[in-house]
């Protein structure tokens, strides 16, 4: 036991003690973090394009008062959208920081694609469509001064049709804002006129469709009995994020092993080691040192998540809490997790015994993460619809049981489905533990390359 320990500590050791480590521990919670910063950073950071409208004659007379109606359609539904971010962001975060924050934000967002702007005289007076081209060229381009530079030129006009159209110069070849907007404007304008045409008061129409019915969600699992709250929807979200917590993390515990083992057979340290030990202590020494790198890992995700929680949404962090201790959603979690860790870790040490190099490891590597690819697909539709066939039978295959049956933990599936798949995953856990031990002892002290034919033939006799 002494030795196993010693070799657990040493596996800890050599990954833990390292600055790389820290900061690939710390590289998640970040990147989560500015995957929501990000994007909100972008919108807020694009600039209001300045944009010229001119109509293009007679027959184009009232589309710039539609494009201008347009913009202040899209002013208003922006705010709308804003404000309905905010009593979300508010419900989320209760009172304090968070709401504040996630409030400021989503205001910060509700503003105009564009801004309509007055033609400059030369360019509204151009009396040809040569003198206005180079007018549109000269204030799109550099040579003009800053102050007078303009993003977009839109020319209204109509087809042969009579239906709007417009062509629009923009400064960016590759800036398509404009033009949609422009294009839904023309459509909208249309619309208007068509309805006209057919006698209905487009006023009617617009009113119609911007009618936006507020729709109640209820049910009787919910925890007032009645109206689904976010708080009814918490659970399915932490399943679904432990399925895809559990799979990051056991995968990759179980490459590090996998890379660790490879890299001390190409060295020969794992030849030394096994004059010291046996290959059973060995492997479970370095099976229990990367299960502690793993839970070192774990516990640093959760306190950084869990103080984000309390700091900037304190009632969503009780909530949280309940989840995970009262409904027992922790003791799912760490259950799927030892069995799905212990079966691919075993897995990936033995196949780590018989490679020297990483080339030699993808023979078995490439099949086993196309499986793997399987459960993170089905995931996603656990969340809608946790009992749904495919995902209640794919949860009886022990090498997806661990992140399925992590997703479906908030529905709460039948006992005999909780019990079945844990015996079935711990089943084939102790299984993967005898043939990556056979595999594991035959492979440290053989020169054999890596191979489906090497690697069964080393389960089969690998006892001796």
């Amino acid at each position: 036991m002494n030795r196993i320990l010693l070799i657990a500590r040493r596996e800890f050791a050599a990954y833990a003690m390292t600055v790389g480590f820290w900061l690939s521990l710390l590289a998640i919670p970040m990147f989560a973090v500015l995957g929501v910063a990000i994007p909100m950073l972008m919108k807020n950071s694009e600039p209001v394009r300045e944009v010229v409208l001119l109509e293009d004659g007679p027959q184009a007379s009232g589309l710039a008062a539609a494009v201008r109606e347009a913009l202040a359609t899209d002013v208003e539904r922006q705010a709308e959208i804003a404000r309905e971010a905010a009593e979300k962001a508010g419900e989320f975060a209760g009172e304090g920081i968070g709401a504040e924050a996630a409030s400021g934000a989503a205001s910060s967002m509700a503003r105009p694609k564009l801004n309509l702007v007055e033609a400059p005289a030369d360019l509204a007076g151009a009396s040809t469509s040569g003198e206005r081209e180079t007018r549109i060229r000269h204030y799109l381009g550099d040579e003009a001064e800053t102050a007078q530079q303009l993003d977009a030129v839109v020319i209204l006009t109509r087809n042969e049709e009579g239906r709007p159209t417009a062509r629009v110069w923009s400064r960016r070849a590759t800036d398509n804002t404009v033009r949609n907007f422009v294009r839904d404007a023309m459509k909208d304008a249309n619309r208007a006129e068509v309805f006209g045409e057919a006698g209905i008061d487009p006023a009617i129409v617009r009113e119609t469709g911007a009618y936006d019915p507020k729709v109640v969600v209820l049910s009787p699992s919910a925890a007032s009995g009645g109206e689904v709250s976010f708080r009814d929807k918490l659970p399915g979200i932490i399943g679904f994020g432990s399925a895809f917590l559990l799979w990051s993390l056991i995968i990759t515990g179980a490459s590090i092993l996998l890379n660790s083992v490879m890299e001390e057979k190409s060295n020969k340290i794992l030849e030394v080691l096994m004059s010291s030990a046996s290959a059973t202590e060995i492997l479970t020494g370095k099976v229990l040192g990367v299960a502690m790198l793993t839970a070192t890992v774990l516990l640093a995700w959760g306190g950084i998540g869990a103080a984000g929680l309390l700091h900037f949404a304190p009632e969503q962090a009780m909530n949280v809490g309940q989840i995970l201790l009262t409904d027992g959603m922790l003791l799912y979690f760490a259950a799927y997790a030892i069995g799905g860790y212990l079966m691919y870790a075993v897995l990936f040490a033995a196949i780590g015994a018989f490679c020297e190099t990483p080339r030699d490891a993808q023979t078995l590597m490439g099949p086993i993460m196309m499986v793997l690819v399987v459960p993170i697909i089905v995931v996603q539709m656990a969340l809608q619809t946790p009992d749904a066939p495919l995902v209640k039978i794919l949860s009886w295959v022990p090498f997806f049981t661990p992140f399925l049956m992590a997703a479906r933990a908030h529905s709460d599936p039948p006992m005999i489905e909780i019990v079945g798949t844990m015996v079935g995953m711990f089943a084939m856990a102790l299984f993967m533990v005898w043939v990556a031990g056979r595999a594991f002892r035959a492979g440290a002290l053989s020169d054999v390359k890596l191979s489906w034919k090497s690697f069964l033939g080393a389960v089969r006799g690998g006892g001796r």
